[in-house]
């Protein structure tokens, strides 16, 4: 036991100049010495509560703060510190309730009102908290701490460029604080500001190599930018320093999988899941990877265990759709598929509130104005567009709304009364639904698919117009697509196109083939400058400065004799219009080509040619080459007749 000096008062200071120099023991000592002779004395009460605190013993804390404020129930100090101690624990309503007594007795009480925010903030309370930190630094103009976490709290309320203001003042008031560059380049990410969020977090990095939470979100950032190896190493830094940090091993995961890392991604996430059993990102992360690697029964229970964490998880209910549809339990999956609309900010979604009715097959529509609408892909719209005549013979005035390229087209369509083209005004209409909930309002099943083709036609006279355009035909005419839509904008869709697109060169040895004639209906600036650039284009006929809209590439689709294409909407088109055309598909094929075949329940004239392996496209392209070879040996030139 520490000496005691003769008077308790000295011994108080010894033991705060103990505290304040940081030695805690001898603190803690001299405290207890004096509630050994003096067991109502409020400092040493007081002070043994703030180094339990610090301790992170708080239940004991908690009860020498309780002690301590018997004795004075009004000492400011004392309850702002209980309410710290209570924010620890979690329980927050009683911090606030502490916080508000403090500031009940000192009005201007900085330190307490800047801890009142945090605590509001926990309680996503963010107006209350902005307020009280507002008032902590009306009272103390200086106080970086409070403008940082102002900042946090601005970011909450999607007040960005005031949340950047706010970092700003605290770094001009405290400019070697990592914690707030790391706080202000979160902002900036969100904003999507990556490389200026970049440099902030390589600025609190500089001040403090350690800093966890900076290396994390400099990692996210970097994996953004599609710098996945840096970002792996940023994560991979944040680990070294928390090597408890399960979102650094999930997201870790997220970069792995994109660096096509397949095992190790899953390690990634199972390290996770180690620390936090239900975290439901991680869960749906790990079932976005096994879905890749085509291991479905897996991929369908991890994302079940994360909808029994978060049962409104819309990501998770729309994948699991997907998955479903792609086993071909379409009974099951048509209807999850319907959480799609409950997606907030997806602009892969053309969203509508109408105020009319969604129609879903459950009422006569008989004489009813029905309005059928696009809402994704033109792939989309021409592959469920097919519904539409079985929406008329069910006695309904069908209108169609679709994107403007697909117009024209869309008026060969039989059974639709009025093609709109979006976003022009609409005519009057009582009943509405999605293109792609047709298939739930029809109850559609593998064996029921309406798959009578061709469903669309292209114009007489732009067929006439190419058959005249490309002359006699004495070889047989090959139609080439070998990139989607890259959708950059959109980082699920950009990476769902890195997937299923491929090089110009890829194609080389099909061009290779000779006795064939291809024709390019590759759109795309990227794309087509693989085209134009290529040693190979003497073989390849451009045909992109010719096709319009749908309208113009469906008449010469016409004037083909086979379409080779990655999964695109010129697929969809061409298997529309009942000519055949032979898809270049990815390992983790889309949901609509089903697993285990070769052809298409959506179009009879379809034929698949499967990657065996994620990323391998020289095996599909040797097997096409086969393929097209045979075609050859066997073509008749009465075709041409």
């Amino acid at each position: 036991m520490a000496n005691v000096t003769p008077t308790l008062p000295e011994a108080m200071r010894r033991a705060i100049a103990a505290y304040r120099d940081g030695r805690l023991r001898e603190a803690d000592d001299l405290a207890r010495a004096i509630l050994g002779i003096k067991a109502d004395y409020f400092d040493a009460l007081h002070l043994i509560a703030v180094i339990r605190t610090q301790q992170r013993r708080l239940d004991e804390a908690l009860a020498n703060y309780d002690h301590a404020l018997a004795l004075r129930p009004h000492h400011a100090e004392a309850l702002r510190n209980r309410g710290a101690a209570l924010h620890k624990l979690k329980r927050f309503d009683e911090a606030l309730a502490s916080y508000d007594r403090a500031l009940a007795v000192q009005p201007d009480y900085a330190d307490a009102l800047y801890n009142r925010g945090i605590t509001l903030h926990e309680l996503r309370r963010f107006d209350e908290a902005l307020a009280s930190y507002d008032r902590a630094v009306a009272v103390r103009p200086n106080y970086a701490p409070a403008y940082n976490n102002r900042g946090i709290t601005l970011h909450k309320l999607r007040r960005f460029d005031e949340a950047l203001a706010s970092y700003d003042h605290a770094i001009a008031l405290q400019p070697h604080h990592a914690g707030t560059f790391s706080n202000r380049g979160n902002t900036l990410h969100d904003i999507r500001r990556l490389d200026e969020a970049l440099a902030s977090y390589d600025r609190a990095l500089a001040l403090q190599p350690g800093h966890a939470e900076a290396l994390y979100n400099r990692g996210i950032t970097l994996h953004d930018l599609q710098r996945f190896d840096e970002a792996l190493a940023s994560y991979d830094g944040a680990l070294a320093v928390r090597p408890d940090h399960a979102e650094a091993l999930s997201n870790r995961g997220n970069t792995l999988h994109e660096l096509k890392r397949f095992d190790e991604a899953l390690a990634s996430y199972g390290h996770a899941l180690a620390l936090q059993p239900d975290h439901a990102e991680t869960l749906y992360n790990r079932a976005v990877a096994l879905h890749e690697l085509m291991r479905l029964d897996e991929a369908l229970a991890s994302y079940d265990h994360a909808l029994m964490v978060r049962r409104d998880y819309v990501d998770a209910h729309l994948n699991k759709s997907v998955l479903q549809l792609l086993k071909g339990d379409f009974a099951a999956g048509w209807q999850e598929y319907e959480w799609r609309r409950r997606k907030e900010e997806d602009l892969t979604l053309l969203k509508r509130d109408f105020t009319q009715p969604l129609w879903l097959g459950q009422t006569s529509i008989e004489g009813k104005t029905i309005l059928l609408h696009a809402e994704q892909g033109f792939g989309d719209t021409i592959q469920f567009c097919r519904y539409a005549p079985l929406v008329a013979r069910r006695g309904a005035r069908v209108l169609l709304e679709v994107p403007p390229p697909l117009n024209d087209l869309m008026a060969s369509l039989a059974g639709v009364a009025e093609v709109i083209s979006a976003p022009n005004k609409l005519p009057c209409f009582e009943l509405q639904c999605p293109l792609l909930s047709l298939p739930l309002a029809f109850r559609t099943s593998l064996g029921t698919i309406p798959a009578q083709t061709p469903y669309l036609f292209a114009a007489a006279a732009k067929t006439n117009a190419w058959r005249t355009h490309l002359g006699g035909r004495n070889r047989p005419r090959v139609g080439l697509v070998w990139a989607g839509d890259p959708r950059k904008q959109l980082p699920n869709a950009h990476r769902i196109d890195r997937m299923r697109s491929l090089e110009f060169e890829q194609l080389a040895p099909i061009l290779h083939v000779t006795g064939c004639e291809f024709y390019s209906l590759q759109k795309g600036e990227h794309a087509l400058a693989q085209l134009r650039n290529s040693a190979h284009r003497h073989r390849v006929v451009d045909c992109a400065d010719d096709l319009h809209d749908f309208s113009d590439t469906a008449a010469l689709i016409d004037n083909l004799d086979l379409l080779i294409t990655v999964d695109t909407s010129v697929a969809h088109l061409a298997g529309a219009l009942g000519k055949p055309f032979w898809l270049l598909n990815r390992y983790s094929t889309c949901w609509r080509w089903l697993t285990d075949r070769d052809d298409s329940p959506w179009y009879p004239t379809a034929r698949l040619f499967r990657q065996n392996a994620p990323g391998d496209w020289s095996g599909v392209i040797s097997r096409v080459v086969v393929e097209l070879e045979k075609l050859l040996q066997v073509y008749d030139e009465r075709t041409f007749a």
